[in-house]
């Protein structure tokens, strides 16, 4: 499942979702690369 996050204020990145971790921060996988951050409701 695809998800969009975001990393700060005006930074999100969308990806596959890989994992969430403990304090509600989903982990999304964007090519080799791998974002943690609140999801966008």
């Amino acid at each position: 499942m695809i998800r969009t996050i975001t990393l700060g204020k005006y930074i999100t990145a969308q990806g596959v979702v890989v994992g969430s971790l403990p304090n509600g921060k989903l982990v999304v996988r964007d090519g080799n690369l791998e974002y943690a951050g609140f999801p966008v409701s």
